[in-house]
């Protein structure tokens, strides 16, 4: 009640509200809203969400399922400290992740762009580029969360009875054949899962491109997510209210974008 009904129903409260943080708040009604959806900055923000998603979600969900397959190959030895190693990098402490990741994709000093020297390729401004920028978010993403779901599709492979991979093999059906007529179509609701978890998680990514690229969000804004926006507004601008209105819409296009997901992922 304190810490998760309050909140939210006051930030929708907040969100018809013009308030600084201290003082009295001053009723404005839909005026904020109507500002928020012709202000530019905060629709590059949802496209650089969006763009961020696309560019983590596909590549980790797609390894994820690799990883877990092997994973739960029988002639896998030391399964529990593969699984271990996989898993580690999402309790990882993402400030640190980012400081680390910003010593590999440097611009000048960078690990990448120096492995890159060595075998004769140019080297790439990652910071200085509206599209690298996303890509190495993305990357970032990938790592920490790749494990995370790779255990959860673990758990799902291992649910699948072995009688059929046994009847499949009898049958004289190959390994290909087998992932993609067995275990795709049972793992279907571990993948929804997965596929609206990933949803909601990339749409609300703050700690990765601000400590990455700074409150600013690097060049041109493009490392600028819709909840780095949001923390701008409510406390750097002092914009209580506007932030406020920002989360609810936020959270209607959340809403919105994992309905599609689920509907799509559903048909499949």
């Amino acid at each position: 009640m304190i810490f998760g009904l309050f909140p939210i129903l006051f930030s929708l409260y907040l969100s018809f509200h013009s308030w600084s943080g201290l003082g009295e708040m001053t009723f404005i009604g839909l005026a904020q809203f109507q500002y928020l959806i012709t202000e530019p900055t905060f629709w590059r923000s949802v496209g650089n969400t969006f763009a961020i998603w696309f560019l983590s979600s596909v590549p980790m969900l797609f390894l994820a399922l690799i990883i877990a397959f092997l994973l739960n190959l029988p002639t896998l030895s030391m399964r529990g400290t593969y699984r271990t190693m996989f898993f580690i990098t999402n309790v990882t402490s993402i400030v640190a992740v980012a400081i680390i990741f910003e010593t590999i994709f440097s611009n000048q000093y960078g690990l990448l762009n120096y492995l890159f020297s060595l075998v004769g390729i140019p080297q790439l401004e990652w910071m200085n580029s509206s599209f690298l920028i996303k890509v190495v978010i993305a990357s970032m993403v990938v790592w920490r969360y790749v494990g995370y779901n790779a255990i959860i599709y673990l758990a799902g492979l291992q649910s699948i009875p072995k009688s059929l991979y046994e009847a499949a093999i009898i049958d004289g059906a190959n390994k290909i054949q087998i992932f993609f007529r067995i275990t795709i179509p049972l793992l279907r609701p571990i993948i929804l899962f997965t596929v609206i978890m990933t949803t909601i998680g990339s749409m609300q990514i703050f700690t990765e491109p601000q400590v990455l690229l700074g409150n600013s969000g690097g060049v041109g804004g493009a490392g600028m997510t819709m909840t780095l926006y949001m923390y701008n507004e409510g406390f750097l601008n002092s914009q209580f209210g506007y932030a406020s209105a920002v989360s609810w819409v936020m959270f209607i296009i959340i809403g919105l974008f994992s309905l599609i997901n689920w509907k799509l992922v559903q048909r499949a």
